[in-house]
């Protein structure tokens, strides 16, 4: 099974298959559009959402978000093989605190890295 984030990697066409998780940095506020954004594309994955207010997350707390989540599917015995990512603070985050985790590091400047809204339509 592999992780996709939601921003910067699903938005510029990297899609999950159909097992496939998705952790995104995205707050739980924004959970409406970002299911409908998924479905417009034909996404049906598990999405964990940041906890965190949309006012109170950054990008630290994302990839901190992210490495929580992986560990704790980790720990519920699910074997995470790759995991799709395009922000340098998360996936060093991500590296640090789980390590056993191999990175696809998606590098590009098509998408904002900051906390903004997601306007999807």
């Amino acid at each position: 099974m592999n992780v996709f984030d939601c921003d910067g990697v699903i938005t510029v066409g990297i899609y999950p298959s159909k097992n496939d998780i998705i952790i995104t940095g995205r707050s739980y506020e924004e959970k409406p559009e970002t299911v409908k954004m998924l479905k417009r594309k034909g996404i049906d994955n598990t999405v964990f959402f940041n906890p965190l207010s949309f006012k109170s997350k950054t990008r630290k707390s994302s990839g901190e978000h992210k490495a929580i989540t992986l560990n704790i599917l980790k720990e519920r015995g699910i074997d995470i093989e790759l995991m799709f990512e395009d922000d340098p603070i998360q996936w060093e985050i991500i590296e640090e605190k789980c390590s056993w985790v191999k990175i696809v590091k998606i590098v590009h400047d098509i998408t904002e890295k900051e906390n903004v809204k997601h306007i999807e339509d």
